[in-house]
C-alpha cells in the first residue's frame, strides 16, 4: 500500500521560488520512476519532471529553473521551483510507477490529490 501526500504549495509572485515535497507513507523500490505533474484550468494534465536510476527528465519550458530530486531514506520526492512564472501555475501532483519512465499518465500508478501553486504577476 502506497499513499502520496504533496506539500510545499502556495502564492508567490513572479520570479519568486517554492519548494514542493512528496512524501510516500508506504515502500516504494528505487527501481520505480517518480514524477512530478501538472494541470492548470482548461488544460490537459501534464508532465513537468521525471527521475529515474537512468537520469532526470524536465518538460522544456521547465528547464533550468526546476530541479526535481528524491531523498529514498525519507520516502520524499521533491520539486525545487525557482524563476516561477505566471504560467506555472497549476495542481501540482507526484506519482509513481514501473511500466516506465516518461511523461504518460497511463504508465504511473500512484498518485496524490495534488498541491496548488498560484504564481502572480
Amino acid at each position: 500500500q502506497v499513499h502520496l501526500v504533496e506539500s510545499g504549495g502556495g502564492s508567490v509572485q513572479a520570479g519568486g521560488s517554492l519548494r514542493l515535497s512528496c512524501t510516500a507513507s508506504g515502500y516504494i523500490s528505487n527501481r520505480y520512476c517518480m514524477n512530478w505533474f501538472r494541470q492548470a484550468p482548461e488544460k490537459e494534465r501534464e508532465g513537468v519532471a521525471s527521475i529515474f536510476s537512468t537520469g532526470i527528465i524536465y518538460e522544456d519550458s521547465v528547464k533550468g529553473r526546476f530541479t526535481i530530486s528524491k531523498d529514498n531514506t525519507k520516502n520524499t520526492l521533491y520539486l525545487q521551483m525557482n524563476s516561477l512564472k505566471p504560467e506555472d501555475t497549476a495542481m501540482y501532483y507526484c506519482a509513481g510507477g514501473w511500466i516506465s519512465c516518461d511523461f504518460i499518465l497511463t504508465n504511473f500508478h500512484f498518485w496524490g490529490q495534488g498541491t496548488q501553486v498560484t504564481v502572480s504577476s
